[in-house]
């Protein structure tokens, strides 16, 4: 056997593996070693280059500080992922990671959360929406890396420097990886101005990221400043298909993920997603090259999974020749054994306990009660997935409570006078759990509203409240759908309102009634919100149309907790303010005619909400006589009503009322009845 150059003695790396493994005198893949006579050494032979090499990429989105038990059980699955992986492993988010956090990390300006995130080493984060949440300045010089704490470049690609193409964050980074040179390409959602208060960005313009996408990835190939290219993309799938949709079907429901899935560059090789808190992990067609796919992840939220792609490159051509992807829940092992075996983990478990005892001198302490649980809108368990939170297409008893509780703080002349509460979806970001014995905490009362926005009233007449619920079928400024198609305000107790999904737009909202009566269209009413919304925020622009625009100077969290405090121990309303209702009577009826109407949405979808079995129905007639009509059969919250108005009935505008058991959801159609009878 020839003697190794000499170039070859001493150490060398072992290509694929994270740190660098040295060996003095390794034996070749038979076991010889190579001999040097002059020296009288046994010497390792030239390493044998892998034919290909492994890369490992673990993802987060939309962590949203949480600073939990449950954080040394996601530092340990990272850890766990790390140490089970082949070859180097990158761990990425696609975003925010701080932000509606909670109490112990939002308590502390997320401090905790970006000493975690540090200390797992992530490499690189796109900036989300809620990084905005204090604003371009608060990011730019105390959050982001080069300014602020974070040790990992916040990427924005697409986020601009007002008229100008220029971007002001980083568009991409690059990070060797066993030879391998991979950029990641960091984008936001082009929604940006709507999810945050405005004043904070008003330096800042939101391009579209694929666009910004296309042109880092052109740059990198052209420059051959990377070999591999992964895109960390803060928006995803989510734009109007049901929970559980395929690629196909979210692909065809158009929009910012459908043009992600089409129009991204072939030279993309994987793309994690964040904002829409959906889980999937899917082989998406690579643009103009047939037969060819790339991995496409998105976790979920809150560290519940971590999303893995691994990707195989050819180690002479640096190409990618395979991938897999999936999501990986969280781990169930002792924190205790987490612990003692990754070092890392140890060192999160001290930041969190750190964190956890400073919050506890303020967060623990008691506000207040519950009777039962008080909820986002679940979506439904499958026999693969269980219910999860926060579906925002979905009414709930936490909103409307919290609705209820903007009245109570705004209602006094001087705070502005409040009528109506409404409540963003997106503003619930925690529950209100009665276990283990009803107690509210500080700590779980601020979860919930974790923004602190102030408290604003607006005037709207009856035809803009009209439009504010027609804007729940959402749509960008320039008309295009955004990727929560649609948003269900939460509403105060004295406003019930139906709707027909299947009118067109702008005419889907059917029937409005505050404190009983049915809305004027030119009467001023009183809208009590948060500033976000007040300003235009989720897309309900008709705020910005308001008059007499008053900010109370009130809070929300202070305003929360006095409002629990003062109701203690509150309860959940199962009853729903909004119903679905198809209703096919005729314009005009006489006595004995029928009042047909397919009822839907009956039941709310928030923990301990109740199955509605029945309707009773009741006819009230012009002059004022109340009929019962009997009940009709509810199921799976739906319901046919197919009754007849009553012989006698008074000409004129009469109303049907159908009150649900077991909710007490109370339904209103008005009914004309014309002279005369069949």
């Amino acid at each position: 056997m020839k003697s190794a150059p000499l170039e070859c003695r001493g150490r060398w790396t072992a290509a694929g593996i994270n740190n660098k493994v040295t060996n003095d005198y390794a034996p070749d893949q038979y076991g010889a070693r190579d001999h040097d006579p002059v020296a009288g050494l046994d010497l390792p032979p030239a390493p044998v280059t892998p034919a290909t090499v492994e890369l490992n990429f673990l993802g987060i989105n939309d962590f949203h500080g949480r600073i939990d038990t449950n954080t040394v059980l996601f530092a340990g699955t990272i850890e766990k992922l790390r140490a089970a992986a082949p070859g180097a492993t990158a761990f990425l988010s696609a975003g925010d990671n701080i932000g509606a956090s909670l109490f112990a990390s939002s308590v502390a300006g997320d401090q905790p959360t970006i000493d975690v995130l540090n200390t797992l080493e992530l490499k690189a984060s796109a900036v989300g929406n809620h990084e905005f949440d204090g604003g371009w300045a608060d990011l730019r010089d105390r959050v982001a890396a080069g300014g602020g704490n974070a040790r990992f470049p916040y990427l924005g690609a697409n986020v601009y420097r007002k008229g100008t193409p220029e971007p002001v964050l980083p568009e991409f980074t690059v990070l060797e990886m066993s030879g391998i040179k991979v950029a990641v390409i960091g984008t936001v959602t082009q929604e940006v101005p709507s999810l945050v208060p405005p004043a904070g960005i008003t330096e800042l313009e939101f391009g579209d990221p694929v666009d910004a996408v296309n042109r880092a990835a052109a740059r990198i190939k052209a420059e051959h400043l990377a070999d591999v290219i992964v895109v960390e993309n803060h928006g995803g799938a989510g734009s109007g298909t049901p929970e559980g949709a395929t690629l196909e079907q979210e692909a065809a429901a158009g929009g910012p993920f459908a043009k992600l899935i089409t129009e991204t560059s072939a030279d993309v090789d994987a793309i994690f997603n964040g904002h829409t808190h959906k889980e999937y992990a899917w082989d998406a067609p690579v643009p103009g090259i047939e037969g060819k796919t790339r991995p496409i992840v998105q976790t979920g939220s809150y560290g519940e999974n971590i999303g893995q792609i691994q990707l195989t490159v050819d180690a002479r051509t640096k190409a990618v020749t395979g991938h897999k992807a999936g999501n990986i829940k969280r781990t169930t092992d002792a924190s205790a054994d987490l612990v003692a075996a990754y070092p890392r983990v140890a060192a999160v478990d001290a930041i969190v306990r750190k964190a956890l005892a400073e919050a506890a001198e303020i967060g623990n302490q008691p506000v207040g009660g519950v009777t039962a649980d008080i909820t986002t809108a679940f979506t439904p368990a499958t026999d693969v997935t269980p219910a999860k939170r926060d579906d925002r297409a979905g009414e709930s008893t936490l909103g409307n409570l919290v609705a209820d509780s903007l009245v109570g703080a705004l209602q006094p002349p001087e705070l502005g006078g409040a009528e109506i509460g409404v409540v963003n979806p997106g503003g619930l970001r925690n529950e209100l759990y009665f276990a283990p014995d009803g107690t509210i905490t500080y700590a779980e009362a601020n979860s919930v509203l974790p923004f602190v926005n102030n408290l604003w009233t607006t005037s709207l007449s009856g035809a803009q409240v009209k439009t504010l619920l027609e804007q729940q079928w959402q749509t960008n400024a320039d008309g295009s759908v955004p990727s929560r198609a649609y948003q269900q305000l939460g509403l105060s107790r004295n406003v019930n309102y139906t709707y027909d999904a299947g009118r067109a737009a702008g005419d889907r909202i059917t029937g409005i009634r505050v404190n009983g009566e049915p809305v004027d269209p030119a009467k001023a009413y009183r809208i009590g919100t948060f500033s976000f919304l007040a300003t235009g925020g989720d897309n309900f622009r008709i705020f910005k149309d308001g008059t007499g625009t008053d900010d109370s100077g009130l809070v929300d969290r202070d305003a929360w907790i006095k409002y629990l405090k003062d109701h203690t121990p509150v309860a959940p309303d199962f009853a729903r303010r909004t119903v679905s209702v198809a209703n096919t009577t005729a314009a005009a009826v006489k006595g004995g005619d029928a009042m047909t109407l397919e009822v839907s949405r009956l039941d709310l979808a928030s923990l301990g909400s109740p199955a509605n079995r029945s309707l009773a129905a009741v006819f009230t007639d012009a002059a004022g006589t109340s009929t019962p009509l009997g009940t009709v059969p509810v199921a799976s919250g739906a319901a046919t009503v197919h009754l007849a108005v009553p012989v006698k009935a008074a000409a004129g505008a009469a109303t049907l009322t159908l009150t649900a058991a077991e909710s007490g959801t109370v339904v209103k159609a008005a009914v004309q009845v014309a002279a005369g009878r069949t």
